[in-house]
């Protein structure tokens, strides 16, 4: 596929896509969507890349949202299924096994907020600014707003922006626990490149398991939710990385994973 409206820098470990339309502030629409779909897909099937980072073009926006006159145009069926379309992305990119750091550069509101919600961490800019204000729009956020603010901020933090619209600052972003790191603007890529290069270090297969167990379990019980721990465990107990880890550790030297 050639990209219009995203780029795709492979360098592995690392992949950085960077969603690329700065004259409407990296709005997300349906071509964005499938060249954004394409990329991940991409990057979660090359075994030379452990983590992806994402960012917007320009100093303005991370995406500042969906495309108001694709939205526009919708009616109830049509609405459902451009819904479900960036669910499926986002999900995606949620469970694709690799770790996904949005770099946010600038505004991230509606589906941009809700892009950066479905990544593994979240650095922001100082300058950036947050905010779900679909209300505004005789909305609700489609792309799964409504589900992981309340998993991220708790539930009354997370209505107060829902039912508000509100936009805030980074540094209530952080307070909230919206973003996990606030940086100054000139800060941000150089750090997440350096958290990214920290996570890639670790054993791919790892990595990959611990986001599982987190994702499966956040939505079992306790008793299951440890089971099911206990199994990818013993998973990894029977892996080449681990028969790695170990033994570099008791020889007190680097590891180098196959990620077998």
């Amino acid at each position: 596929m050639v990209y219009d409206h995203i780029l795709l820098d492979l360098r592995p470990p690392l992949a950085t896509i960077t969603l690329n339309r700065p004259a409407v502030l990296n709005a997300l629409n349906a071509a964005l969507f499938a060249e954004l779909a394409h990329a991940l897909n991409r990057a979660a099937e090359d075994p030379a890349v452990r983590v992806i980072l994402l960012t917007g073009a320009g100093n303005k926006a991370f995406a500042a949202g969906a495309d108001i006159r694709e939205i526009a145009a919708t009616d109830a069926v049509t609405g459902q299924e451009l819904s479900l379309r960036g669910q499926a992305v986002f999900r995606f990119m949620e469970t694709c096994g690799k770790p996904v750091l949005a770099c946010i550069n600038g505004f991230a509101l509606g589906g941009g907020c809700e892009l950066a919600m479905a990544c593994t961490l979240r650095l922001a800019a100082d300058t950036a600014r947050l905010g779900q204000p679909e209300v505004k729009l005789g909305l609700l956020p489609g792309y799964g707003g409504t589900q992981r603010l309340p998993r991220l901020v708790g539930r009354g933090a997370a209505l107060r922006l829902l039912l508000t619209g509100d936009i805030i600052s980074a540094q209530e972003a952080l307070r909230i626990g919206l973003v996990d790191e606030v940086l100054p603007a000139a800060d941000l890529m150089p750090r997440a490149e350096a958290l990214a290069r920290q996570l890639a270090a670790n054993a791919p297969l790892a990595l990959a398991s611990t986001l599982r167990a987190v994702d499966e379990g956040l939505d079992l019980p306790l008793e299951p939710a440890l089971r099911r721990e206990a199994e990818l465990f013993g998973e990894l107990c029977a892996t080449a990385d681990k028969a790695e880890g170990t033994a570099a550790f008791l020889e007190k030297r680097t590891p180098t994973w196959q990620g077998k």
